[in-house]
């Protein structure tokens, strides 16, 4: 997306949009109906709204790449993922709140469980709650390593932030989660000479991690994720010309949508929490960004009737959105993850977009098999969702003579 063009044919109206996103929503087969999990929940109001509206599937990065959550919201706020880069480091910092300096080295960790042979057999170390979790930072906050300054803070549950702040430090480090059980630890690696110090820096910590927690089962171990540095970048708001705010209750998420601009919503940590936030502030944004995160985590667990329940719960806020009267909305995932492959993947996202203006399609149910017939196609760029959301809510003016 070319965003001078864009900043240039922004038009002022009085319209609200909504980007509502089911985290992971995109489904495989895996019960004797050969049904995905979108397809088996029942979803009245969804279906109702898909048959007033143009569907489809959109495709994040490309065909057959798998996309991690980052990129896939930047791709759906417009952003073009392979050129707009960021590790998860920094975006658990600003979920947080986190004071993250430019210079600063961010990651995302994971408490695991390792056996005694040093082998993973839980990357999310049982997926912990989050008081556990401030317990085990305040050990990890006595590490001291010489000529740099660490500092270890809880994100939720097994997700911590680690921040490295000092002289000559660099981001450009692979993860040292090996990405699956029964494998070890990968220790870091330098993407670059300037980064030699850090992977250092970051071998120390992960060694004297490893003795601070050997007691602590299951979370015995830390798994390390998206070394990065603070970028500057163009933000939301002023490319499109939009007052926009972010609902969302997990920290990732609001760290994207403040890294990109947007104003970040105080809100609680369930969906009526979340629709309550909505309520409250609609009348203050033009647009909202709207994040419903369990969905994606029944997928990684590989519950799949679990995701199904969830998949129905968000299907009935559908009903208290349309009653604000949005002008456009448009409801899909970032990614699919498939409880059948207990991860995201590289498959397409079922998508929708309403408007009073939208060419209705022949779609009358939303799932993954009815949206690929649908009229915005079986493979629409993500970045291409926010310019449409715009020009059906009368935002972008005509371009040329």
């Amino acid at each position: 997306m070319d965003f001078e063009l864009i900043r240039s044919l922004n038009r002022p109206a009085d319209t609200k949009m909504l980007l509502l996103v089911l985290d992971g929503l995109g489904g495989l087969s895996i019960d004797a109906q050969d049904l995905t999990e979108l397809e088996k929940a029942e979803t009245p109001n969804l279906d109702e709204l898909a048959q007033k509206s143009i569907c489809g599937l959109h495709q994040p990065i490309g065909p057959g790449i798998t996309p991690g959550s980052g990129p896939s919201h930047l791709a759906l706020f417009g952003y073009d993922p392979v050129r707009y880069q960021v590790g998860r480091g920094v975006l658990a910092a600003l979920g947080i709140n986190f004071d993250l300096k430019q210079s600063d080295v961010a990651a995302r960790g994971n408490f695991c469980t390792v056996e005694k042979n040093g082998k993973v057999t839980d990357r999310r170390a049982g997926r912990i709650p989050s008081e556990k979790n401030r317990e085990l930072c305040e050990k990890l906050r006595k590490i001291d390593i010489p000529d740099v300054e660490i500092f270890v803070d809880t994100v939720k549950e097994y997700r911590f932030l680690l921040i490295l702040r000092g002289e000559n430090l660099s981001g450009s480090l692979t993860d040292t989660d090996p990405q699956n059980t029964g494998l070890k630890p990968v220790p870091p690696k330098p993407l670059g000479s300037e980064a030699r110090h850090t992977a250092e820096i970051v071998e120390q910590f992960i060694d004297k991690a490893r003795d601070v927690l050997a007691q602590d089962h299951p979370a015995n171990m830390v798994l390390m994720r998206g070394f990065s540095q603070k970028p500057d970048w163009p933000v939301f708001p002023e490319i499109f010309g939009i007052k926009a705010a972010a609902i969302a209750a997990y920290p990732m998420y609001r760290g994207v949508s403040r890294l990109v601009g947007m104003d970040v919503l105080e809100t609680g940590e369930n969906l009526e929490d979340e629709m309550e936030t909505l309520e409250k502030n609609w009348k203050d944004y033009d647009f909202f960004y709207f994040h419903i995160k369990k969905i994606d985590s029944a997928g990684e667990d590989g519950d799949y009737n679990r995701k199904v329940a969830l998949i129905e719960e968000a299907d009935a806020a559908i009903a208290r959105i349309m009653k604000l009267k949005p002008d456009v909305v448009v409801v899909t995932g970032d990614h699919s993850t498939p409880s059948l492959m207990k991860s995201h993947s590289w498959h397409p996202v079922p998508v929708l977009l309403w408007s009073r203006y939208c060419r209705s399609d022949s779609v009358n149910r939303f799932g993954e098999r009815a949206c690929m017939a649908g009229g915005l196609g079986p493979r629409l760029p993500t970045i291409d969702l926010i310019p449409l959301m715009m020009a059906n809510a009368g935002r972008i003016e005509k371009f040329g003579a």
